[in-house]
């Protein structure tokens, strides 16, 4: 990827138009044009303006080329998401993306064969039995067992998907892709815990879920609406949703479905779905349940405390592995990970109780 190219794709990123960023750097709208068709190079000083009003490091338009192209799938968005936009958001994959593999290209560090994705992992379905089979043998071939799944992205990355999270639009929850032979997911930063972990499990399943359009009997369930299905599943199993509710209710509790949403991470709307999806519920209880829900507003933002979301951190293992073995240095670390190292030092050192994260042997 050219400097030329870099440029218009932190512009994209940015959603900024080419007058847009002239304005905000101090350049005129033909040159930039002109360094985006690669007609003419930037010199240092436009560098520097450019940077700036991007937001973006200068070596972001230095570094070396991108075997990797981001083609996101936004399976987990609204129509409403515009074209402008969803270049944006790739755009902000792609930034996020290089510095990740670049990590692993300079450490030599990667996951190991025992967490990398088998690219031949997928699973057939035509009916959403198949799909809570699919979720189940997902799990015990995962060695999850039925208990709840404490921290999603951490399990995803033990098994090989690389996990992202990127300032978003209202509109747009999650996408996925393969970036060479590695699953790729990104979900919206700053949503609870909750919806972004079952973003994360719907991600997954249109990863390893084939819909069988051809299977006869009943008609088959789209890809979205199994991958709906297997989020449900593979955060909750069948057995699990009947063994914490019994075989039949005629309703179900609020503080009952507060409880086992902090338990399991399922939002209480989600878990209202699975005593359907699963016969513990009638169709017509949780309609009611689901009015309630929408009536009061808790469709949007469900009463009690909030989940806290997930944070990604094989990324940032890596860098500090790197540095602590003299691989790179301190600001390059910085540079690769979006964030000044002292500053992720402080933070986690006060997310820890005081760790002295600054320790050096």
């Amino acid at each position: 990827m050219s400097i030329g190219q870099r440029i218009r794709l932190a512009r994209r990123a940015a959603a900024l138009s080419l007058r847009g960023l002239a304005e905000k750097a101090g350049l005129s709208a033909q040159a930039i044009s002109k360094y985006e068709r690669d007609l003419d190079v930037p010199s240092s000083g436009s560098l520097l303006r450019l940077a700036a009003a991007l937001g973006v490091k200068v070596e972001f338009f230095l570094r070396p080329p991108s075997a990797v192209t981001v083609v996101p799938a936004y399976h987990r968005k609204r129509s409403r998401l515009t074209r402008s936009q969803e270049d944006s958001i790739a755009g902000r994959i792609q930034e996020w993306l290089e510095r990740y593999l670049e990590i692993e290209t300079l450490a030599s560090l990667g996951c190991g064969a025992r967490c990398r994705f088998p690219e031949d992992l997928r699973y057939h379905v035509s009916s959403p039995e198949d799909t809570e089979a699919a979720a189940e043998n997902l799990r015990m071939g995962w060695g999850l067992g039925v208990s709840p799944i404490e921290n999603l992205m951490e399990v995803l990355e033990d098994h090989g998907v690389k996990v992202g999270l990127v300032d978003g639009y209202p509109d747009f929850d999650a996408c996925t892709f393969w970036a060479g032979h590695d699953p790729v997911i990104v979900v919206k930063d700053g949503v609870p815990g909750d919806r972004q972990r079952f973003n994360l499990a719907h991600e997954l399943g249109h990863l390893v879920l084939e819909v069988d359009e051809k299977a006869s009997g009943a008609p088959p369930p789209s890809a979205e609406a199994a991958a709906h299905r297997f989020a449900g599943a593979f955060l909750v199993p069948a057995g699990v949703v009947k063994l914490e509710l019994g075989e039949q209710r005629r309703n179900l509790g609020l503080l009952e479905l507060h409880l086992l949403k902090h338990k399991y991470g399922l939002s209480m709307q989600a878990w209202v779905r699975r005593a359907q999806d699963t016969g513990v519920l009638s169709e017509a209880a949780a309609v009611r349940l689901f009015k309630t829900f929408r009536s009061r507003g808790w469709h949007k933002a469900e009463p009690g405390d909030q989940l806290p979301p997930e944070k990604p951190s094989r990324m940032r293992r890596l860098a500090l592995r790197a540095v602590a073995e003299g691989i790179i240095s301190d600001a390059r670390a910085s540079e690769l990970l979006g964030i000044p190292l002292s500053d992720f030092r402080k933070q986690t050192a006060e997310e820890h109780d005081g760790l002295p994260a600054d320790l050096r042997y």
